[in-house]
């Protein structure tokens, strides 16, 4: 009989990692007890995946508030700074902000609306539509902002992120100001030096703004890309995936991260006898429909991956050989020409009818994105993710 079973993800529990542990030992020997717990065997292309949080906590790459209030005022000057297009999170930016506004006078702080890139609502765009607001031309500030819309809260977190985010300002002791619009260059009426929060589009957002006459550009990546005083650092995302570690402190996006996946697919080779694909993931690619985040905060899904994970899925689409190719055919009749087509199939599948409908996106950040559902982001204690049959097919016995 066929197997039954295609895709497995298990998530693998782990012991709570510490500045200095040897992240490549740990989590090595955790999927080796892991496979002797739960009785599966190893294979050929078969997936260990873990959460970048492990890795940075491993690598100590932290910083304190002071650390990036003393970057941000070396290369801003210490004066009015425009910090634009933040995302609306306590956990990823909020506590970035408490250090920016230490290391200015003055924050005007410019939020998109009606939503932050990653989805998070200010208002929805229904309450636009009622109002009259155009987003794509439209420049409010706090008062008109709240005249229109008054005080709203987050779906699920119960924030209202412009009186929290003035707050946390305030508390620092800098001034500020809240504007919102989605045009970068809007800024530019209020001050010349601009802090590029943006995540995905933050290239764009440096380049209009510097094409329109602003004078000092940076973006969250460019803060903390060198080490300050001895803190952590990232010299390609710099603030970018970071997340609150304590109050006063935050955890940075790992650095260096392809030689811990190499050694990992060396040590479970030398275990096992198979090559077992190693990759360190963050944030997925997925949408919530009711809250509306696509989550996606931190710069890139996987920061590093060994080579059997790099391209796109390759994949036919059954229901359309079955309703299309194979209509007429049924029973295991239908189940063998499919087979065949799939065993026949070119080695790119771009372009083809066959394969419309397959997910278009690279595999390791469709894979990541299973990882991050499988491990979650509270206490399920499973910052490893272990994945069987990923690269099987219909024909796979």
């Amino acid at each position: 009989m066929s197997r039954m079973i295609g895709t497995i993800s298990r998530g693998v529990r782990a012991p709570i990692i510490r500045s200095g542990d040897n992240i490549v030992d740990i989590v090595t020997e955790s999927v080796l007890e892991a496979s002797k717990d739960a009785g599966f065997a190893f294979h050929d292309r078969d997936i260990v995946a873990m959460t970048e949080a492990i890795v940075a906590r491993a690598q100590g790459n932290y910083a304190t508030v002071d650390d990036i209030a003393a970057d941000v005022k070396a290369k801003f000057g210490g004066e009015t700074v425009g910090v634009i297009f933040p995302i609306l999170s306590r956990n990823r930016f909020a506590i970035c902000l408490r250090g920016i506004a230490k290391g200015v006078k003055k924050v005007v702080l410019m939020l998109s609306y009606p939503s932050d890139e990653v989805g998070n609502h200010l208002v929805s765009i229904d309450a636009l539509d009622e109002k009259g607001v155009n987003p794509y031309s439209d420049v409010l500030d706090l008062t008109k902002y709240r005249e229109l819309f008054g005080y709203e809260k987050h779906t699920f977190t119960g924030v209202d992120y412009v009186e929290y985010y003035e707050q946390l300002v305030r508390g620092c002791g800098a001034d500020c100001e809240i504007v919102f619009a989605n045009n970068p260059k809007a800024i530019l009426n209020y001050t010349k030096n601009v802090l590029c929060c943006d995540i995905h589009t933050r290239a764009r957002t440096k380049r209009i703004l510097k094409a329109a006459g602003a004078e000092i550009v940076f973006g969250l990546d460019e803060i903390l890309n060198a080490p300050v005083g001895g803190s952590g650092y990232n010299e390609n995302y710099g603030l970018l995936g970071s997340n609150k570690a304590t109050e006063d402190q935050v955890k940075l996006f790992p650095r260096n991260c392809q030689p811990v996946v190499d050694a990992i697919q060396k040590k479970l080779y030398e275990a096992t006898g198979k090559t077992i694909e190693v990759m360190v993931y963050g944030d997925g690619a997925f949408k919530d429909p009711v809250g509306k985040i696509w989550e996606l905060a931190d710069p890139v899904v996987a920061p590093a991956y060994t080579k059997g994970l790099e391209g796109t899925p390759n994949e036919l689409k059954l229901k359309y050989l079955a309703d299309n190719d194979f209509a007429d055919l049924s029973g295991d009749e239908l189940k063998e020409a499919i087979k065949g087509k799939i065993q026949e199939k070119d080695g790119n599948l771009y372009g083809q009818m066959a394969s419309e409908g397959t997910t278009p996106r690279r595999l390791t950040d469709l894979i990541g994105s299973l990882c991050d559902l499988t491990s979650g982001s509270g206490d399920k204690g499973t910052p490893i993710v272990f994945i069987q049959g990923y690269f099987d097919n219909y024909t796979t016995e």
